[in-house]
């Protein structure tokens, strides 16, 4: 069972990368070869689009929204519906950088069986991977609380602009405004944006997203041991597996024995399970693990 953490995120401590970086690499390439892998990403291997993390070493520290206070307060909701209306902009013209191309040709290759990723960037999608199981949902869809319909965010984004012409634009140019994970932004004067409700049933809409305080989906968890169970081994990209959410599938394949590999700025909670742990840029492994 998933429950994402509601205090704040204390970034890994600053740790050197790996100076021998060619051999872990050859190592790796040793560990996976002839194996079929299966890829748990995290938000690590997303900053080189320019989304940025919560726990890579150098973040800020920060207290994300949960989904208690989302569903407590129209006025939470208002601040929240006012962040993402900005901060989704960032995230669709996000492009995939190398370590997610590099996952792609992986599974062109035929030694890639799929990726659960942490992520609701879309990344993965946009760099070709087939079967993505996005495991915390995407940021290009919105649900209704009330009565299930779904709309896509960017024609959310035009009911949104409807009901506060030149809010993005008075906002921007304030100054600049810093961009946060999750399709969010750090953004403090909302009093006077306006929410959408539903337009079926006047419910709550909310994107579709596992948030923190939320379980991932029973089925998507299902998918994901199941893509576990069919691999010989697990990579684990970008991710430090401080909520269960991840971990649980490092531990499940350390315990089932396949060979577990970690990529990975900073120290991870499968550290002292994986038969390699390197600690440098999945933009720079990864591509050599393909290459």
């Amino acid at each position: 069972m998933r429950t994402r953490p509601q205090a704040a995120w204390i970034p890994a401590e600053p740790t050197p990368a790996d100076d021998d970086v060619d051999t872990s690499i050859a190592r790796l390439r040793g560990l996976l070869d002839g194996a079929r892998i299966a890829a748990l990403t995290g938000a690590g291997i997303s900053t080189d689009s320019g989304i940025p993390d919560y726990r890579s070493p150098g973040a800020p520290i920060r207290t994300p929204m949960t989904v208690q206070m989302f569903l407590s307060s129209p006025d939470f909701r208002r601040h929240y519906w006012a962040r993402n209306h900005l901060g989704w902009r960032h995230m669709d013209a996000a492009q995939p950088n190398a370590g997610h191309h590099a996952l792609t040709a992986l599974q062109r290759q035929g030694r890639l069986n799929g990726v659960i990723t942490q992520n609701v960037d879309m990344l993965h999608t946009k760099a070709g991977t087939r079967g993505v199981i996005d495991l915390h949902g995407s940021y290009g869809r919105v649900r209704c609380l009330g009565c299930g319909w779904i709309v896509s965010r960017h024609r959310l984004a035009d009911m949104l602009e409807a009901r506060n012409p030149g809010f993005a634009d008075r906002v921007t140019s304030r100054g600049a405004i810093e961009v946060a994970p999750d399709a969010d932004m750090v953004l403090r004067d909302t009093a006077d944006f306006i929410v959408a409700e539903c337009p079926m049933c006047d419910g709550i809409l909310k994107p579709d997203i596992v948030y923190f305080g939320e379980n991932a989906p029973k089925d998507l968890v299902e998918q994901s041991f199941s893509l576990v169970d069919a691999s010989d081994a697990l990579l684990v990209a970008g991710s430090s597996l401080t909520v269960m959410s991840g971990l649980r599938f490092a531990r499940h394949a350390h315990r089932t024995g396949k060979v577990l590999v970690v990529v990975n700025r900073g120290g991870t909670r499968a550290d002292d399970i994986a038969d390699l742990k390197v600690d440098h840029y999945c933009g720079v492994v990864l591509p050599a693990l393909a290459g």
